[in-house]
């Protein structure tokens, strides 16, 4: 088994990361799910929520993802997205007044982007 995996996680616009990971947490439509080398081939579908990268050196890649799809096999993990931003890519106070106002317009989608924004920021469910 492989102690590594090879990572792409693709927005509709950009590609925003790849890498080496030791371990990926995203969440799919069937629950939260943990990639690590040598893990069963799976296609799944993306919901929106924070996805978690851990680095072979160490570090630690998190992003608000929007909508997309999950897809290993052969030790390649790709995270295919509507939307992406990297964890130091929001701004913590925009996205603060964003889920106040989703709260006010009872807009349950804009009010789950914005949580997970916050989520994927400051690390705080």
């Amino acid at each position: 088994m492989a102690a590594e995996l090879h990572v792409e996680l693709v927005a509709a616009d950009r590609n925003v990361w790849s890498g080496e990971a030791t371990l990926v947490v995203a969440r799919t439509t069937s629950g939260d799910i943990g990639v690590m080398p040598g893990h069963q081939p799976l296609l799944g579908v993306l919901e929106s929520g924070p996805v978690t990268i851990r680095t072979t050196d160490g570090g630690t890649v998190v992003a608000a993802v929007h909508g997309g799809f999950i897809s290993f096999a052969d030790n390649k993990l790709s995270l295919l997205a509507e939307i992406v931003e990297l964890a130091d890519e929001i701004d913590v106070a925009r996205a603060e007044r964003a889920l106040e106002r989703a709260k006010s317009d009872t807009d349950a989608a804009a009010e789950r982007r914005a949580e997970v924004r916050l989520v994927a920021a400051t690390g705080k469910h």
